[in-house]
């Protein structure tokens, strides 16, 4: 067994680095936050395309180390990750700005509830702290945000929901000083079961929270619990539409 080991280590010291670690990730990258539930995280099937490495384009893993960016971004549940929005939201964003480097904080957590994202939370405090991690190799230019079928069922939960989740979008803007800092809400897949009450109050939301906008799913999801992987990636499309525009008023003259 020992000699094995001797061996594989006098293999491993003999091979080129570029074979043993990817290329490093660059300096000041345009950071996005991906948190919610499942959609986020993503359950489409993984097909070719998406292993496909971008170079300008990498992701925060599991243990906080920058890779190239391929599906499945998420590490929620094993197994059950696949795709979702974020991926080809940042190719949409690299088409916009073909010089940018682009770097993906994936955090959300399939079957997760609003309230478990409150403030101090576990998967709050997570996101927080991944986040400040990523923010060394670059600056956070947007939060996206994917959640709801979880409070769907509960009529107490809708109610409140667009006033909840505005503290939480505060709290974390404060948190990670950036209040500036473009949102962009996704709505759930239209028709399915409870999930057009929690899009009502998403639409609300946005409307209360800042420099904030609702991408639409409408037409996208045949009425499933999940976006199944073409879909996603249109919706990934929409979210970069929505966030684009958010970003030109940032960087409009002001009108006298």
């Amino acid at each position: 067994m020992k000699l094995f080991q001797t061996l594989g280590l006098a293999l491993a010291m003999l091979l080129p680095a570029s074979a043993e670690e990817p290329a490093p990730a660059p300096k000041e990258m345009k950071l996005f936050l991906l948190i919610g539930q499942s959609n986020m995280a993503g359950r489409g099937k993984v097909e070719p395309q998406d292993k496909v490495e971008n170079p300008h384009i990498f992701m925060l893993n599991k243990e906080l180390k920058w890779v190239p960016a391929t599906d499945p971004l998420h590490f929620d549940k094993p197994g059950m990750a696949g795709v979702g929005p974020g991926s080809e939201f940042a190719r949409e964003i690299l088409k916009a700005d073909p010089n940018a480097a682009i770097g993906l904080i994936p955090c959300a957590f399939g079957g997760t509830s609003l309230d478990q994202w409150k403030a101090g939370g576990k998967l709050y405090t997570a996101a927080v702290e991944r986040t400040k991690e990523a923010m060394k190799q670059g600056k956070l230019a947007g939060v996206l945000w994917h959640q709801g079928e979880s409070d769907s069922n509960d009529p107490k939960n809708v109610v409140t929901y667009s006033d909840r989740l505005s503290v939480m979008i505060g709290q974390l803007r404060t948190d990670l000083q950036a209040d500036k800092v473009p949102v962009v809400l996704g709505e759930l897949i239209h028709g399915f079961k409870t999930n057009d009450s929690i899009n009502v109050a998403l639409a609300a939301a946005a409307k209360k929270i800042p420099l904030c906008a609702l991408a639409s799913s409408d037409g996208l999801g045949k009425k499933e619990l999940h976006f199944d992987a073409a879909d996603a990636r249109a919706f990934g499309k929409r979210y970069a539409t929505e966030y684009l525009k958010l970003s030109e008023t940032q960087t409009s003259p002001a009108r006298p």
